[in-house]
């Protein structure tokens, strides 16, 4: 029904809206479910490419028998702030996991992305993200390494010499600008082989070809780059 937990049904028919090229909205509406439903579904169970209707319907099946296995043994949730949904936290926070790992992120840092963007404080300390991961130091300590040589994460001392971990907006850009950098040094590359594959042979076309598409693609994302930081730092100094 509407609104209930979805049926094996429901989850053939998101197989068949998938195959058929269907956005999730649209797979959605036929189904009087919420988009984030949908998106929640298929993400949990192998992405658009990967769902199969039977297989989601028995892992979620085992789930759901693990959660009720656990809970008479397992704590209580820690209350939320602000009236949140402790279990409408807990999925969206392992839907936003599911995301960052589709766009490349291992399991352990995209959990420590997220963590980081979802807290009230703007940042945790190496314990902090321990305990609500329930994950080793040692396994944070990787974490946070990969995601620094990412450019996703910085490190600052609070008042008592500790280090915390941020994701700010400053970030983000410091992100996009290493995109940059990348596509930058695989244009010249690629323009270094039409050199050595001789101007005018088709594979050296096809180089100067690439070359000149990522070119492209890096002006326009360090230009977006830059206005996106001009507007928003104007809007923050506006407001406060």
């Amino acid at each position: 029904m509407p609104g209930g937990r979805l049926t094996q049904q429901d989850r053939r028919q998101i197989a068949l809206g998938l195959a058929d090229g269907l956005a999730y909205a649209e797979i959605a509406r036929a189904l009087e479910r919420p988009t984030s439903t949908v998106t929640r579904e298929v993400m949990r169970n192998g992405g658009p490419t990967g769902y199969r209707a039977d297989l989601a319907h028995r892992a979620t099946e085992r789930r759901a028998h693990r959660r009720r296995s656990a809970s008479p043994r397992g704590p209580e949730p820690a209350p939320q702030p602000h009236g949140r949904d402790a279990e409408a936290v807990r999925e969206y926070e392992e839907l936003f996991t599911t995301v960052m790992m589709q766009s490349g992120l291992p399991k352990t840092m995209a959990r420590v992305m997220v963590c980081l963007l979802t807290t009230d404080a703007g940042s945790l300390t190496a314990s902090e993200l321990a305990q609500r991961l329930q994950v080793s130091p040692a396994t944070i300590s990787k974490s946070i390494a990969f995601l620094e040589g990412q450019t996703l994460v910085r490190r600052e001392r609070d008042e008592r010499r500790r280090e915390r971990y941020v994701v700010d907006d400053d970030l983000w850009y410091q992100s996009m600008i290493a995109s940059v950098r990348s596509l930058t040094q695989q244009v010249e590359i690629a323009r270094q082989g039409v050199g050595v594959l001789g101007p005018g042979t088709p594979a050296a076309v096809r180089l100067e070809n690439v070359a000149r598409f990522l070119d492209f693609v890096s002006e326009s994302l360090a230009r977006a780059a830059e206005q996106a930081r001009e507007i928003l730092s104007t809007k923050a100094e506006t407001t406060s």
